[in-house]
Parts: structure tokens; sequence; C-alpha cells
């Protein structure tokens, strides 16, 4: 058998799935036989991704959900249940950073990247659990950073929050692993998505030269990292935090 349908019939819900790594790994789910759940903010790009998703050969739903709303989040949940019957797979992708040195940062800046990138990555999870220990099976992922390993300069909130997922990671792998349930987190580097294209091109060939293999990432070297982790293939990898930089950090 080939891996040409790896996830296949597998239900699995994104957040952030409208755009960037989010939407890769959507895309990827969905051409490995997953029924995909689109979930972001924007409605037109939640159904343009719905879209793709279907083109591709999948069953696919979209949501408008804000991940720090819990009611818009369960809501999502229970009309997965109700017409798939299941969640195999959680992809907490959604994130937001709003940078600032630590002397410059507002309260504002912190509360809204810890509300989105932590808050929303437990609200997500909490909300599938418990159907995942009812079928026995699941799988969490959760999109750390490199940042969330090393620290990164004007970056107070989202590195924290980065920290944070590990944590988090770490934690339910140990209590969910008895129930069947693996949670694993995905630590990207530099990622070439289209909020590098607002920085100086010197900013960016910095970038590449701290990166072994000259290059920046691509969307689709996470999805499919993500892809891996998702299927029974890496069904003895558990708690882990893996690292998708090109030996950045080496």
């Amino acid at each position: 058998m080939t891996n040409a349908k790896r996830l296949q019939d597998k239900v699995a819900i994104i957040t952030g799935a409208a755009q960037g790594i989010g939407l890769a790994t959507a895309l990827k789910f969905a051409r490995e036989g997953a029924r995909v759940v689109v979930c972001d903010v924007k409605p037109d790009a939640v159904d343009a991704a719905v879209t793709q998703c279907k083109a591709a050969g999948a069953r696919a739903l979209g949501f408008v959900v804000d991940v720090t709303q819990r009611a818009m989040i369960d809501a999502m949940v229970s009309a997965v249940l109700e017409t798939w019957g299941r969640v195999d797979v959680l992809v907490n992708n959604a994130g937001i950073t709003q940078d600032a040195r630590l002397q410059k940062m507002t309260l504002e800046q912190f509360d809204r990247v810890i509300d989105v990138n932590l808050r929303g990555v437990y609200h997500c999870a909490q909300a599938v659990v418990d159907a995942m220990v009812a079928q026995g099976s699941g799988v969490i992922l959760n999109a750390s950073s490199i940042v969330g390993v090393y620290g990164n300069f004007g970056q107070t909130n989202y590195a924290a929050t980065k920290f944070g997922v590990i944590g988090f990671t770490k934690t339910w792998s140990r209590e969910l692993g008895p129930k069947g349930i693996r949670v694993n987190a995905v630590a990207p580097g530099f990622i070439d998505t289209p909020i590098l294209a607002s920085m100086p091109p010197k900013v960016v060939q910095g970038m590449i030269d701290r990166v072994p293999l000259q290059r920046l990432g691509r969307a689709d070297d996470i999805a499919n990292v993500y892809a891996f982790l998702a299927s029974d293939e890496a069904a003895y990898v558990n708690g882990a935090v893996l690292e998708v930089s090109g030996g950045m950090s080496l």
C-alpha cells in the first residue's frame, strides 16, 4: 500500500486554516483523504479554502471561528460530531503576532497574543477531548515555534505562548496517552509567508543566512510534518516537539 491516502476518512479540524501554513495543511490533509474542517475568522477566506479542499477531492466543512470565543468553538465541534460522528485530529494552528520590546509592549498587545495563541489552543483541545476519549483515539497537534524554544527579540508575548504550548503538549501527552490520544507540537523556523513580503530584503537574507539549508521554509514543509504526525505512521510519537527549521538552531 502506498502513502497516497494516509489520512483516509480521518476527521481533521484545522484552526487558522484559510491562509498560510493552515491552508497548506488543510490542502495536504485533503489530498491524503481526510475529511477537513476549515476554521478561520474570515468568512470569505473560509469559503475559498473549503472550495479548494473539495477540489482536491475531500469532503470539507467550513466554520467561522474565533478561537478566543469558546461558544463558537463548541458550536463548531458539535456540528462536526453531528455530521461525521467523530473527531480524529485537531491541528491548533491559529496564531497571531503583536511584536514590541518589553519596554514598549502594551498590556493590550500582551493580552491579545496570549488570548489567541495560548488560551485558544486550550479552548480547542478541551472542546474536542471528550469525543476523542470516548472513541479511544485521537491526535492533537499544536503549533509552537522555534521562538518557543529559544526566544526572540521583541516577542515577549509570542515567545511566552509558544513556550506555553510546549507545556500543554508535554502535559496532555501524559494525561491523554493512556486513553489512546497522541499529542505533539511542531516548531517551525523561518517560513516564507506573506508577512515576509513587508520585510526589507536585507532582513530576509539575514534570516536565510542563519539556516544551514540556505532557504526559508515553505508552508508545505510544515503541512507535510503535520500530515505525518496525524497519520498512523506516527503511532509511537507522543509528547514530541518537532523542530522544522532547516537546522537553524544548530
